[in-house]
C-alpha cells in the first residue's frame, strides 16, 4: 500500500482544485474519497475516488463524472480501473428531454481492457422535488470494446438504459440507487449502486455504498459479477 498516500493526495488535488471556478460558473458537484472492499475478479483492499459535476439551465442539463479504483495485495497491484462519463440533455418540456452521452472505462483486471460507448435518446423525470428524484433514460448507442492483452475488438450496437433514484429520508440522510445497462448482442454490461449518504456539515458527508457490476460475456478466468462495498467521505460544492 505504499503508493496510497501519493494517490490520495493526487485525487484530492484533482477533485478540489477546480471547485471555486466551477461554482462561480454555475456548476455544482461532489468529490469523494474512501476505502473499498472488492469481491469478485479482485479480492483486495483498495482506494476509491469519484468526482461528479452538474449544471442546469432552463433548456440544458450537463453532467460529468469521473472515478477510479486502485488496489494492492502484498504490495502487488491487483485492481486498477478508471471511468469517465459525460452527458448533455436538451429540455423538451417540464419533465421530458433528449440527451447524448459518452462513457469510457479502462480496467486492467477485467476481460475487456476498455469499453467505450456513445448513446442518445429520451429522458423522463418521473419525480423531481425537494425529497424525491426518479429519472429514466433510454436510447440506442454503440460500443467499442477491446479484449485484454490481445488485438480482439468487440464493437456493436447497443441499447442504453439508465435510472437515477434518490430519496431524502430526513434533513441529513439520503438514500440513492443508480442503474446503468448497456446491452448488445455480444455482451450486456450492467452496473447498480445502492447506498446511503449522511450529512455531517454543510459541505461534508459520509456515504456508504454497495456497487454490483456484471458482464454477461467474460473469459474463463474471470467472473461475470464484481461487488464493491465503499465508505467514502464526500465534499460537496
Amino acid at each position: 500500500m505504499r503508493s496510497f498516500p501519493a494517490l490520495t493526495a493526487l485525487a484530492c488535488a484533482l477533485a478540489l482544485a477546480p471547485t471555486l471556478a466551477l461554482a462561480a460558473d454555475g456548476w455544482t458537484g461532489t468529490g469523494e474519497l474512501g476505502v473499498a472492499i472488492s469481491k469478485g475478479n479482485t479480492d483486495s483492499e483498495t482506494i476509491v475516488g469519484k468526482l461528479a459535476l452538474a449544471r442546469e439551465t432552463e433548456l440544458w442539463k450537463h453532467a460529468v463524472n469521473a472515478s477510479f479504483l486502485y488496489g494492492t495485495a502484498d504490495e502487488v497491484e491487483n485492481a486498477r480501473r478508471y471511468e469517465l462519463f459525460g452527458s448533455t440533455g436538451y429540455q423538451l418540456g417540464e419533465r421530458h428531454y433528449v440527451f447524448g452521452s459518452a462513457r469510457n472505462e479502462r480496467d486492467h483486471f477485467s476481460t475487456n481492457e476498455y469499453q467505450t460507448t456513445v448513446a442518445g435518446g429520451y429522458g423522463f423525470e418521473a419525480f423531481m422535488d425537494e425529497r424525491t428524484k426518479l429519472v429514466f433514460e433510454i436510447g440506442p448507442g454503440y460500443r467499442w470494446a477491446k479484449a485484454q492483452d490481445v488485438r480482439v475488438h468487440n464493437n456493436e450496437a447497443i441499447v442504453r438504459g439508465f435510472m437515477d433514484f434518490s430519496l431524502q429520508l430526513n434533513d441529513n440522510t439520503r438514500l440513492y440507487d443508480t442503474l446503468l445497462i448497456e446491452s448488445g448482442s455480444d455482451n450486456t454490461f450492467a452496473r447498480n449502486e445502492l447506498g446511503v449518504q449522511v450529512k455531517m456539515t454543510d459541505a461534508l458527508a459520509l456515504k456508504a455504498g454497495f456497487e454490483v457490476r456484471h458482464n454477461t460475456e467474460v473469459t474463463d478466468d474471470r467472473q461475470r459479477t464484481d461487488r464493491l462495498t465503499t465508505v467514502n467521505v464526500v465534499y460537496g460544492f
